[in-house]
């Protein structure tokens, strides 16, 4: 703060308080307030004198500033009567409302009433140069009359009530804008409300439709399912009794019969195979999908399921130049169902070694965290990465792919994949056209 104050004066009667008034006003507008501030900060000053005047009481106004953090305007009234700041706080209750800080405090040399304003942002810069230049013009300040004080006075309320009435004309208009924005509002809430509303209406129609195509499709899965698991039944009979004649047909307890009819007789005992092989794999995927395959949870002996698997599909491997190779698993127990899990590797190797001309087709085994992995890895011709999803689908069957012994009916890999799934675990495919093909059966250690 200055110590040096850019103005005194001191308020001994009723026309001091117009001066003050005055001086105020002129202090504020040296140092940069606007108009309005200082109208509010004379008023202040008017009704602190008036109340010190009307009590009888002599007071020294003092005008100084605050340059460092925020500059600002500090006016003090000192009057040397103790004790008197009790009657004047309530009395400038009002006051406080012009001014940004105003405190009434007592002490031994008399009653003080203390306050302040910022200056706003866009007021010069107050350096001792400036300060000196606010002293001399105040010091040839002239106080005007009363008469003319209550000009200026009239001048501001006429400009505070032009103000007041250019405001009033302004919220008008913004709230007639206002009521426009919001019929506009209004209208456009009702209009997205009838959208949404038809939209709510649509998306329920279509829920409705969807949940009855999936009633449908539903049906048409269990009606298929029901239609595979009959005709498979059905069929398995007269085909069982196909192969039995024909056996009986080319045993040599029978009557001999010539070249071309044992030709025949082998040729139909073979379609009677693989149509019942069909038959077998058609009932197996029908029950799958049924849900008529429960597991039973066992300890399964990992090293007497491969050597199983060892002893029944080596006489499978006919091919002179592929290794049929089942490794000693490296995992020698887990819990699952030995039936299912012997049924899925079964498939797997039978249908790596139908495709596999020459190199080997692998079964391994291996521990990967909470999982054992089985691998079954062939050197056969290999499927394009973009068939790889097709291949679990049923009937399909690799555009080019011939079996060297028997014929693919395009069922094992589906219902390799559903038993997987049923055991808890997943199965994933990697190959590569001319470099083999890998299957890996993932399934949980407890599950």
């Amino acid at each position: 703060m200055n110590r040096e104050p850019l103005m005194r004066m001191r308020i001994r009667v009723e026309q001091d308080v117009f001066a003050v008034r005055q001086l105020g006003r002129e202090v504020a507008r040296e140092v940069g307030f606007e108009a309005q501030d200082q109208t509010r900060l004379a008023t202040a000053l008017s009704e602190v004198g008036r109340l010190l005047v009307a009590a009888g009481r002599d007071a020294d106004v003092a005008f100084t500033t605050t340059a460092d953090g925020v500059p600002t305007l500090h006016v003090e009234l000192a009057h040397p009567v103790p004790g008197d700041g009790a009657r004047l706080r309530p009395q400038l209750a009002q006051v406080t409302r012009l001014v940004d800080t105003m405190e009434v405090g007592d002490g031994e040399t008399g009653t003080v009433v203390r306050m302040s304003r910022r200056l706003p942002p866009s007021s010069p810069a107050l350096n001792p140069d400036r300060m000196d230049e606010i002293r001399e013009r105040l010091a040839e300040h002239v106080p005007g009359t009363p008469f003319d004080e209550l000009t200026v006075q009239n001048q501001q309320l006429i400009a505070a009530l032009d103000e007041v009435r250019a405001q009033r004309d302004d919220l008008a208009r913004l709230n007639v804008e206002l009521e426009e924005t919001n019929k506009g509002v209004m209208a456009l809430y009702h209009q997205l409300s009838d959208e949404l509303e038809e939209t709510n209406r649509g998306v329920v129609a279509l829920y409705a439709e969807l949940d009855e195509k999936s009633v449908q499709l539903r049906t048409a899965s269990e009606a298929k399912s029901r239609f595979l698991a009959n005709v498979s039944h059905e069929l398995r009979a007269p085909v069982t009794a196909i192969i039995g004649l024909g056996r009986l047909l080319a045993d040599e307890a029978s009557d001999k019969l010539t070249t071309e009819q044992s030709r025949q007789v082998e040729l139909i005992r073979g379609s009677a195979t693989d149509l019942l092989s069909l038959v077998n794999d058609l009932l197996d995927l029908a029950k799958a999908e049924a849900g008529r395959i429960e597991p039973h949870w066992s300890d399964v002996d990992l090293k007497a399921v491969f050597g199983q698997l060892r002893g029944t599909l080596r006489p499978l491997a006919t091919q002179p130049d592929v290794d049929f190779v089942v490794e000693e698993p490296a995992v020698p127990r887990m819990r699952s169902d030995e039936v299912l899990l012997a049924q899925v590797l079964r498939n797997l190797l039978t249908n790596a070694i139908k495709f596999t001309e020459a190199g080997s087709v692998r079964l391994g085994v291996a521990r990967v965290g909470d999982n054992v992995e089985f691998t079954v890895a062939d050197t056969g011709a290999g499927i394009p990465p973009e068939l790889h999803e097709r291949i679990f689908e049923e009937f399909y069957q690799v555009p080019g792919s011939h079996a060297l012994n028997g014929k693919g009916t395009g069922l094992g890999l589906p219902y390799a994949r559903r038993l997987v799934g049923i055991l808890g675990g997943a199965m994933r495919v990697s190959s590569v056209p001319g470099a083999g093909s890998t299957f890996v059966v993932s399934l949980p250690v407890s599950p």
